[in-house]
């Protein structure tokens, strides 16, 4: 049974900031993580008291492109970020990822912000946004600030959001074309499933030599992770079969450094670094 709690409907970003005083104080958007959590008791939402619902504010609104930077409103919609060209073409692997997230009516009302800052394991745009290096932009009435979604996310379910901040919009600067990319998601069904793995990768290639990669995972491990070390390790070899299959044997090594052996971790790490070694083959190759 949800506790009584009253409802502020903002109109604009100031009445946010000035009625978020601390944990007794949630933001609604898509509502479908707090909805559910409400329901079901969750610990992360008992001292609520006041929801402050942020839909109708302008200010968290809208995708841009300026500059080669991307620009998009904390309360876009997977809904609204697939029908967006912007995103479409230029940034293909966070379309990829929204297009798994849930089913229509879900993605009408989950909202890319709210995907990261409940940061569930499961959290489908996560890894994409990981690869793409993306920057959020975080407000409240002491301060303003930047920080990679590397940095912001800490634990699962827990960010570095303080009570009284919100999340304003994501900004990703648009990758070269030299770039290549996929992302995969595995499930339990082929529609409306929680994500039992999830891959995002981007490749840059100088002939047969790995000049640039971004590796990200998801629900493998306990949040989204951006895996920076083999990246670095990955930079400058050449891209034959043996070095491939190499890559994707230490991507399993460092989800079990991540997340210690578990009872999935059976099933899991074959099929992270079987997906994963395809994933890197057809890029390499360029191949579909």
């Amino acid at each position: 049974m949800i506790q009584d709690l009253e409802i502020f409907v903002a109109k604009d970003l100031d009445e946010v900031i000035n009625r978020l005083t601390g944990k007794d104080t949630c933001i609604i958007a898509g509502g479908t993580d707090l909805i559910p959590g409400l329901n079901q008791g969750s610990d992360r939402f008992k001292d609520a008291r006041l929801l402050i619902d942020i839909n109708r504010v302008a200010q968290l609104k809208g995708i841009t492109i300026d500059d080669e930077k991307i620009s998009i409103g904390a309360v876009e919609t997977f809904s609204n970020i697939l029908t967006n060209v912007i995103i479409k073409n230029r940034l293909p692997l966070l379309w990829k990822a929204a297009s798994t997230i849930g089913s229509v009516q879900i993605r009408n009302r989950a909202t890319i912000a709210g995907n990261f800052v409940s940061n569930a394991p499961c959290a489908d745009s996560v890894p994409a946004l990981l690869v793409y290096n993306a920057t959020i932009e975080i407000e409240s009435r002491r301060k303003k600030r930047e920080m990679s979604l590397s940095d912001f996310l800490s634990a699962p379910y827990k960010s570095k959001l303080d009570a009284d901040e919100i999340v304003t919009k994501i900004i990703i600067s648009v990758p070269s074309k030299d770039f290549t990319g996929d992302f995969y998601k595995l499930g339990r069904r082929r529609a409306v499933a929680i994500s039992r793995v999830t891959l995002a990768l981007l490749l840059k290639m100088d002939k047969s030599v790995i000049e640039e990669i971004r590796i990200a995972s998801g629900a493998a491990t306990p949040i989204g992770t951006r895996f920076f070390e083999l990246e670095k390790f990955a930079q400058g070899k050449t891209a034959d079969d043996n070095f491939l299959k190499e890559l994707s044997r230490k991507v399993g090594e460092q989800i079990i450094d991540v997340t210690g052996l578990r009872w999935s971790s059976e099933y899991k790490l074959p099929v992270v670094q079987q997906m994963f070694y395809q994933i890197l083959n057809r890029l390499v190759h360029k191949t579909r």
